[in-house]
């Protein structure tokens, strides 16, 4: 593969960095962090704007781009804003993709076009209470009921759920299934249909604007036209969707990371220490030498998985490389970073303390590096 960006691609990053450095001020990342509070109102010029709806097609009033577009769009985010950039980037989480590979006609023009606009916010249930990453077991039934489907259960982890319009839930739909992943089915819920509720988690360490929820169905009733795809395929269709999803988690990575070494670099110039810029040192000098280096190979790991992912070749060890090498770069990087700032850089108006608070949950969303790593070594035990 080529790795340059094609022109296209650079007016991209030059459109998506304009846009990022005028609106994500250093005063409303600290306010919405300090305050947990999701940011609507970038949100919606962010989509206004496209840059939200990359992966969307023009019929759905997206841009019609591939996911190598939609890398260097959320990369750009987090690099100048963690937390707004998670939130941003994250507001039409997931749906769109499994609505196109698998809705019909009509879900389709339903919910894609205003998710695409930033007129709604969406959310997708998979993770539980008991099982996290491991989405092989759910407690969470739908039960055929008529021409209606009837739920129970409760989600925990859900971004975007306090906030969201529309919801996918997978659901156990056949409880005799052996193993059970193979009987579970995908929903869409509306916000507001009874029995649905969504509670805010508070407190959490970083991407505090990109807000979290837990869910609790409470004999929600979902209409036969919400089944999403086939029956009993859910499983598979989530699998799918997180091959697609890591990579944009690890093009988080890559930004957040970014984004805390230019700080350290151009703070490492200024900043002076017994007469000279720490920058000279080589105790610093090297340390920047070496965040250069793992950013720049993290970034190739994401632009391939992206790439290959755009070419139809979906490849799940280079997905699983990209998302957990980018995930600890990011953790490296942003800590070297404060150490470069010394005690300033424990303070949060110098920034790169939440760059490190918010790098930490690319090691643990859309699949924990540990989960990674056993996908990789099943390819490797499958292939050599």
């Amino acid at each position: 593969m080529h790795f340059e960006l094609n022109e296209e691609q650079k007016e991209i990053k030059r459109a998506i960095k304009e846009f990022c450095e005028k609106e994500f001020t250093p005063e409303l990342a600290l306010e919405l962090d300090e305050k947990e509070e999701f940011p609507m109102e970038l949100y919606k010029k962010a989509a206004k704007l496209g840059f939200t709806s990359m992966r969307i097609p023009q019929e759905y009033d997206g841009q019609g781009y591939g996911l190598l577009e939609d890398c260097i769009v959320v990369e750009e985010m987090c690099r100048v804003d963690p937390g707004l950039g998670a939130a941003v980037s994250l507001g039409n989480l997931m749906i769109p993709d499994v609505l196109l590979k698998h809705g019909n006609e009509e879900q389709k023009k339903k919910y894609i076009p205003p998710l695409a606009r930033g007129d709604t916010i969406s959310a997708a249930a998979f993770s539980e209470p008991e099982h996290g990453s491991d989405i092989t077991r759910m407690d969470t039934t739908a039960v055929k009921s008529g021409n209606e489907w009837v739920i129970n259960g409760s989600k925990e982890f859900i971004t975007n759920a306090p906030v969201a319009d529309i919801f996918i839930v997978l659901c156990q739909t056949d409880p005799n299934a052996t193993p059970s992943h193979r009987g579970q089915s995908i929903f869409l819920v509306e916000k507001g249909t009874p029995g649905l509720e969504a509670t805010k988690l508070k407190r959490k360490m970083g991407i505090k604007p990109c807000i979290t929820g837990s869910l609790a169905l409470s004999d929600v009733k979902a209409p036969e036209t919400s089944l999403v795809g086939e029956l009993n395929k859910g499983f598979y269709y989530a699998l799918e969707l997180f091959d697609e999803t890591r990579i944009a988690v690890a093009a988080q990575a890559v930004g957040m990371s970014q984004g805390a070494f230019e700080r350290a670099f151009q703070y490492a110039k200024t900043r002076k220490q017994f007469g000279a810029p720490i920058i000279k040192f080589q105790g610093i000098s090297f340390k920047l030498a070496d965040m250069a280096i793992k950013i720049e190979a993290a970034r190739m790991l994401t632009y391939k998985a992206a790439w290959l992912f755009d070419q139809g070749r979906l490849d799940p060890m280079a997905t699983s490389m990209a998302k957990a090498f980018a995930g600890r770069v990011a953790m490296e990087v942003t800590d070297e970073a404060i150490q470069i700032y010394g005690g300033y850089g424990y303070l949060a108006d110098y920034h790169v303390e939440r760059f490190h608070r918010c790098a930490k949950i690319t090691e643990i969303y859309e699949g924990t590096t540990e989960m990674q790593k056993l996908t990789i070594i099943n390819r490797l035990m499958k292939t050599m």
